[in-house]
């Protein structure tokens, strides 16, 4: 079993593709309780229109969900490149709340015209943010393993592959 600053996962390493699947997951989960929560309460509670309130949702759980998944998930250290990691990042998710934004209007605008209630239509629009964002998250879960946060593999020196030492 793997620990990390973020603790172990049993049968979880991130050495694993389904290590990190598990782990972009469960970050998946974090991230989308935290954005269905704002969602309803600012919808529901403070009257926001749904797609500005989808936006700002957005906005702040895109950030546990970057640093979650660099150093839990793909276990990246160091300080972040804000031009080839932090800006494609931000794009996919900002990708992912556009599409769940035309969702969510479709959605809000849907329970609006059969004249849902305040809870129908908060489900409604939590359906249309979950819809949206579920469609992107393969795509960016390949994009982060194969691109964004890939490890280059170093071999060990040895028999196979000797050190080339250089002398002056």
């Amino acid at each position: 079993m793997e620990t990390t600053l973020y603790g172990p996962i049993p049968g979880a390493p991130a050495r694993t593709l389904r290590g990190r699947l598990l782990r972009c997951m469960s970050v998946s989960v974090v991230t989308t309780v935290l954005s269905l929560v704002s969602l309803v309460v600012l919808t529901a509670v403070f009257g926001v229109a749904a797609m500005p309130a989808n936006i700002a949702t957005t906005a702040l759980a895109t950030i546990p969900s970057y640093h979650l998944n660099r150093r839990w998930t793909w276990q990246v250290g160091g300080a972040s490149d804000p031009w080839r990691e932090m800006l494609p990042f931000w794009l996919m998710s900002f990708a992912g709340l556009a599409l769940s934004t035309i969702t969510v209007g479709i959605a809000d605008h849907w329970a609006a015209g059969v004249r849902l209630g305040t809870i129908g239509r908060a489900g409604s629009v939590l359906m249309g943010h979950l819809g949206g964002f579920g469609i992107l998250w393969v795509v960016q879960f390949i994009v982060l393993d194969r691109v964004l946060f890939a490890r280059t593999s170093v071999t060990a020196p040895g028999p196979e592959h000797p050190v080339l030492e250089l002398t002056a």
